[in-house]
């Protein structure tokens, strides 16, 4: 089962929004079949504010962080056709343009599950569903997605 990363799971590993969130984004990541995840391309450029914005990093540990993503994961890009997707999904269900791009390019790319705690978790589109992984009660398709990181050991 192919999944997407949003930018606040990247974010909450690199330590943004205390140690609390950065242990269970770590913990999480552990669990997970990472050879099934992908990072929108997007996410990846929102992190890099994230943390020259908000964490005030240095830049060049910003891109140092950034790249490390990129080499751990299978990164997706935007497309046009991803694009257009977004713009419908930001119209007919009022997300913001850019939480839409990222869910479009991660149903294009085959992702059955979004991780992402900003998100409407069960929000389906397109056979995708949003899932919030620090959600008190845990979503089906994250217990089945880490059931299959359990099955492989």
């Amino acid at each position: 089962m192919i999944f997407a990363l949003d930018t606040n799971v990247l974010a909450y590993v690199e330590g943004i929004n205390g140690t609390e969130r950065e242990a269970m984004a770590r913990d999480l990541i552990e669990q997970l079949p990472l050879k099934f995840a992908l990072i929108p391309a997007q996410a990846l450029g929102e992190l890099y504010n994230v943390l020259t914005g908000k964490a005030a990093w240095p830049r060049e540990q910003a891109r140092a962080a950034v790249l490390a993503w990129r080499d751990s994961f299978a990164p997706a890009p935007s497309t046009i056709s991803a694009l257009i997707d977004a713009v419908d999904l930001a119209t007919d269900h009022r997300l913001s343009i850019w939480d839409s791009l990222m869910v479009a390019v991660a149903a294009e790319n085959g992702c059955r599950v979004f991780l992402s705690e900003d998100l409407q978790e069960g929000f389906s589109w397109r056979g995708m569903t949003i899932v919030n992984p620090f959600a008190t009660e845990q979503h089906p398709l994250l217990a089945s997605l880490l059931k299959r990181t359990s099955d492989d050991v």
